[in-house]
């Protein structure tokens, strides 16, 4: 599949982040005959927002009880664990402390450690002295532990993936930006700027190009749009990086539809805090100058994010303020861990959240998979897209396969 007129696949998957591979590695275990290629405009694999997130296996607290997404992520969760253990991928299983800083919170923090009990966590509310001994220097009012909660490499998940397809016979095409699509007939042309081939069924794991995908295929997309979120982390200094043992996380605020800053202890012993949530101006810029006009041009007209921008203007106002100014981040970090200071951290990575958001200002909540015409759209995969990815990429894979057979 070098130039156009080379044979045809059955299947192209768009996209080489975890999603993406992982629906191609489903496609293969399931189908081992058959012919595949992925494409992705990265030069390597999981450039994006695979290898920009806080690297959490999640447990499944957060998500509504009986939702795709609580199904997914402790599907997936288990799922990850035994392809780390597989391959030998570095993970470590940490546990979570969950902690309400002050007495507005204590609401919010029982209806919280009660939905991680309604979705079948080991939850469990500890005495001052029992989080004390998990992490001596957290300080709050009140705390639970979630034991399932833990850490993994997702590159090196993914890098493992895409080795995989190399050795099944897919033909993992990298550096080739997909800028058209094709009908012909019940197969479609997927187009390059260098290539083309042809297949029969077409996944799109477009992560923060899902809805210009979505609009290269024909399919109208006005209804939403990905909206960018850049998260920024500090990075814990190494004298300071023993301040934190494992995970620890705020009680979410209302006010604001993310998570809040929280401190990740990664699987190597580095030690973030983070991540905040400000609008980019870059899909795909993880610097705070970073800008591309037609990205901020197809956020700022959007209907829907005027709204949330209105519906969220002193909350959002006061994220881009610590965003900015670095002493009051760390004063966020000092409500949970007094003994950091400024001195302790450096501005460290950032990532770029993939939020699909509608018309309305609301913002899809769940995984969005959506058929139309022999292409599979993957529409919206919020955390925890990382930690279920392998039994997303079997659902869509299924999906692929029922499609196909009905070509």
């Amino acid at each position: 599949m070098t130039r156009t007129g080379e044979p045809a696949v059955d299947v192209v998957v768009v996209g080489a982040g975890l999603v993406g591979l992982a629906t191609a590695k489903a496609l293969l275990d399931l189908r081992p005959e058959l012919r595949l290629a992925v494409l992705d405009k990265e030069p390597r694999v999981a450039v994006h927002q695979s290898g920009h997130n806080s690297g959490v296996l999640h447990a499944g607290l957060y998500y509504k009880p009986g939702s795709m997404r609580v199904q997914l992520c402790q599907a997936g969760r288990s799922a990850l664990i035994d392809f780390a253990e597989e391959h030998a991928i570095p993970y470590r299983i940490t546990g979570k402390l969950v902690v309400a800083a002050d007495e507005s919170e204590l609401e919010r923090f029982e209806q919280l450690r009660d939905r991680g009990i309604e979705n079948g966590l080991a939850v469990r509310e500890l005495e001052r002295r029992e989080w004390r001994e998990l992490e001596p220097n957290i300080v709050g009012l009140r705390a639970f532990h979630i034991p399932e909660s833990g850490v993994i490499d997702y590159p090196a998940v993914a890098a493992r993936l895409a080795a995989l397809l190399a050795d099944a016979g897919a033909q993992l095409v990298l550096g080739e930006e997909v800028v058209d699509f094709e009908s012909g007939g019940v197969r479609r042309v997927v187009r390059t700027r260098t290539r083309s081939v042809e297949a029969a069924v077409v996944v799109c794991c477009g992560g923060l190009q899902a809805d210009r995908l979505a609009r290269l295929t024909g399919r109208r997309s006005d209804e939403f749009r990905i909206v960018p979120f850049r998260g920024d982390y500090y990075t814990f200094l190494p004298h300071a990086r023993e301040l934190v043992r494992g995970l620890v996380y705020p009680v979410p605020d209302p006010a604001f539809p993310f998570l809040g800053v929280h401190f990740t202890r990664g699987v190597h012993g580095d030690l973030h805090a983070g991540p905040n949530a400000v609008p980019s101006f870059a899909r795909e810029g993880y610097g705070r100058a970073s800008f591309r006009l037609r990205d901020v041009a197809e956020t700022v007209g959007f209907p829907g994010f005027r709204r949330l921008a209105r519906s969220y203007a002193r909350t959002g106002a006061a994220e881009i303020w610590r965003d900015l100014v670095k002493p009051a981040y760390v004063a966020q970090m000092r409500k949970y861990l007094p003994q950091v200071s400024a001195r302790d951290v450096r501005f460290g990575p950032s990532g770029i959240r993939a939020q699909c958001m509608k018309r309305d200002g609301t913002l899809v909540d769940d995984f969005l998979v959506e058929e139309e015409d022999g292409v599979l759209h993957v529409l919206n995969a919020p955390s925890p897209a990382a930690t279920a990815s392998l039994v997303i990429g079997r659902h869509i894979a299924e999906r692929a396969l029922g499609a196909l057979a009905a070509r």
